[in-house]
């Protein structure tokens, strides 16, 4: 199993922060359909209630909100974990060749592997940029779903401050601000290096009495939530079915954790079919 993608849980010293989303919200509904995916990471310690109050949040009757302790990635780290698959990471896949029934994966830093079956779960614009011959097998219709997909930009930036700046002493305190959807789309090709000293400007101003950090992490998503996904669709996209080549998540349904199990579960039933 190939892994990709960028850690969104950072650390300073004895600091840390999540620079992606920062709680889970569990709808009744999906609380009953999804019980699993919230029973075991919740025994395991990964998932906790949020137990403070959300600012601006609508609270609906039957919702749950949960946090991760170590921030978003340790949910995947789990599930992956309790699979028993053999991960590697940092492979950049940049394109993928049907050798008759199976597909040559090749990597930006050279070198490839032969797979029985592909799932592609990257932003549905990346797809389209993959060389070889994804292109090929796409239908046109298929083509212009993925082309209409849109998504949000946003900057993140983490401040860490030193244990006896706000808290006293022991842990330090971290700060985690969000770019709104129109910041991110005028700034989006923009260094995240030059977009950092506007972001803490913004931010002086609403808290004039913030200490000092003693260090700073900004990131720069591209591709952030979903705003436009594929229509009436099943949480997938199969472009082949032999050998099997799968597009999924959340470009094919919604962007939040339920949305990730709702694609990851109609994906394996379409791989137990296939295989």
């Amino acid at each position: 199993m190939e892994v990709g993608g960028v850690s969104n849980f950072c650390c300073s010293g004895s600091h840390s922060a999540d620079l992606g989303a920062q709680y889970i919200t569990a709808t009744s509904s999906y609380a009953q359909s999804h019980h699993r995916f919230y029973s075991e990471p919740l025994s395991a310690g990964v998932l906790q209630p949020l137990d403070s109050l959300v600012e601006g949040l609508k609270y609906k009757d039957g919702n749950k909100d949960y946090m991760t302790p170590l921030g978003m990635g340790s949910m995947v780290k789990h599930f992956l974990s309790e699979s028993g698959a053999d991960l590697f990471f940092e492979r950049h896949v940049t394109g993928l060749y049907r050798r008759g029934a199976s597909w040559e994966v090749q990597w930006k830093a050279g070198g490839s592997e032969m797979f029985d079956a592909v799932v592609l779960t990257m932003p549905a614009p990346q797809i389209l940029q993959l060389q070889g011959d994804v292109g090929h097998v796409l239908s046109v219709h298929q083509k212009q779903q993925l082309e209409g997909v849109e998504y949000s930009s946003r900057f993140a930036v983490a401040l860490f401050f030193p244990p006896d700046s706000i808290n006293g002493p022991g842990r330090g305190p971290s700060l985690v601000v969000h770019t709104s959807v129109p910041f991110g789309l005028k700034h989006l090709e923009r260094d995240k290096e030059d977009v950092q000293p506007i972001i803490l400007q913004e931010l002086n101003k609403l808290l004039p009495g913030l200490p000092q950090p003693i260090s700073i992490k900004c990131q720069k998503w591209r591709y952030s939530q979903v705003l436009t996904s594929v229509p009436d669709c099943p949480g997938h996209m199969t472009i082949l079915h032999q050998p099997p080549l799968v597009c999924a998540g959340d470009s094919f349904v919604h962007s939040n954790f339920d949305g990730c199990v709702k694609s990851a579960l109609s994906v394996l039933s379409v791989l137990k079919a296939s295989l």
